[in-house]
C-alpha cells in the first residue's frame, strides 16, 4: 500500500460512532446545509418501506438532520411505489425525470436523474434492498461533510455477511473490483467497499461528474471524484453490518463485466469495441449460451444538462 494512503486512512477513516448527532446538527445548521436521501428502488417492496420509515422517523421528526427523503422508482412491477408513499417518502418514477432524454435500463442512470429532482447540498443513495436498516447508515456517511469543510464524497464501509459467515459478501469487490484498483488506481486501495451503494457527497462534486448507467455507476464515480477533488477529500465511514438480497453468480458475473468496462473506458477511450458477456445456462439439451449486453452508455455531468442549469439558476 502507498505510503499515501496509510496516511489517508488515518485521516480520512472514522467510525459513525465518532461524531455525535448533536455535533452534526449544529454543523449543520452553521454551514447552512441541507441533505437530501435518494432511494434508487426497483421492485423492493419488502425492504424500503422499512428504510424509508427508519429515516424520517429518526433523522427528519426526531432530529432535522434529513430535509428531502425521495425514491426513484425505476420501473417497478411490485408495489414498491406504493409501500414508500405510505411510508412518508416522495416518489419520482425515473420516466418522468428528463422526459426529453428517453430512459435506460440502470442503477446509475436512476441516480443520474435523481439530482434532477432533489435539492439538498449533500446528496446521500442509500440502496433499497437493505434488511435491517440502521439510520446510521445515512447520518455516518452525511457526517464528515458536515463537519470537514475538505471532504466532498464519503463511501460507507461495513462487513457482509453471505450465509451467516462475516467477510463472505462482496464477491465482485474482491474478484473485480479490488484488484483493479490496486493494479491501476492504487490512491484507492484504502476504500473497505468501493462498489458499496451507501455514498454521499456534495452536488457541487456529483454535478461535475459522468454517470455510467449500469453497475459501473460505484466505480467510475469514486474513480472520477478521486481525479476531479484529489485523495483527501474522500473518506470512509464504518457503519457496521450491511444485510441485503445477494444476487446469483450469473447476475454477477455480468455486473463484473459492467464494472470491468467502466475501468476499461477509463483507462483508455480509444480503440474499444461494444463488448458482451456470453454465459451458460443448462437446457434440456445441455449447456445453452446466454449473450448480454455490458453496459456502456454513460449520462453526462448534470451541469451540462439545460434543464438541469435552467432548474439551478432559478
Amino acid at each position: 500500500m502507498l505510503d499515501e494512503v496509510e496516511r489517508w486512512l488515518s485521516r480520512r477513516s472514522w467510525a459513525a460512532a465518532d461524531r455525535t448527532m448533536k455535533q452534526l446538527l449544529a454543523a449543520k445548521a452553521r454551514r447552512g446545509t441541507s441533505v437530501s436521501v435518494v432511494l434508487p428502488a426497483l421492485d423492493e417492496e419488502t425492504t424500503v418501506g422499512d428504510i424509508v420509515t427508519v429515516i424520517r422517523r429518526e433523522l427528519m421528526e426526531s432530529v432535522p438532520l434529513v430535509d428531502e427523503l425521495v425514491v426513484i422508482d425505476s420501473g417497478s412491477s411490485d408495489r414498491t411505489g406504493e409501500v414508500a408513499a405510505a411510508a412518508g417518502a416522495r416518489v419520482v418514477h425515473r420516466d418522468t425525470i428528463l422526459p426529453r432524454i428517453p430512459a435506460v435500463p440502470g442503477k446509475g442512470e436512476v441516480l443520474w436523474r435523481s439530482l434532477m429532482v432533489t435539492s439538498g447540498d449533500i446528496v446521500c443513495f442509500v440502496d433499497a434492498d437493505l434488511r435491517d436498516f440502521s439510520a446510521e447508515f445515512v447520518s455516518g456517511i452525511v457526517g464528515p461533510l458536515l463537519t470537514e469543510g475538505e471532504v466532498q464524497f464519503v463511501k460507507a464501509m461495513y462487513d457482509r455477511p453471505l450465509g451467516g459467515q462475516p467477510g463472505q459478501g462482496g464477491r465482485v469487490t474482491e474478484l473485480v473490483a479490488r484488484p483493479l484498483l490496486n493494479l491501476h488506481w492504487p490512491q484507492l486501495a484504502g476504500f473497505v467497499q468501493p462498489l458499496g451503494g451507501e455514498y454521499a457527497a456534495r452536488r457541487s462534486l456529483l454535478e461535475r461528474l459522468p454517470f455510467p448507467v449500469g453497475y459501473g455507476v460505484e466505480l467510475g464515480l469514486l474513480v472520477d471524484a478521486l481525479h476531479t477533488v484529489g485523495l483527501d477529500a474522500l473518506a470512509q465511514v464504518d457503519v457496521g453490518s450491511r444485510k441485503h438480497r445477494h444476487q446469483d453468480g450469473q447476475a454477477l458475473g455480468r455486473m463484473a463485466a459492467a464494472i470491468y468496462r467502466t475501468a476499461q473506458l477509463r483507462l483508455s477511450r480509444g480503440h474499444l469495441v461494444r463488448p458482451s458477456l456470453t454465459q451458460f445456462e443448462r437446457g434440456e439439451t445441455g449447456f445453452e449460451p446466454r449473450t448480454y449486453s455490458v453496459d456502456t452508455e454513460e449520462r453526462p455531468p448534470m451541469r451540462e444538462i439545460g434543464e438541469y442549469a435552467a432548474r439551478r439558476a432559478a
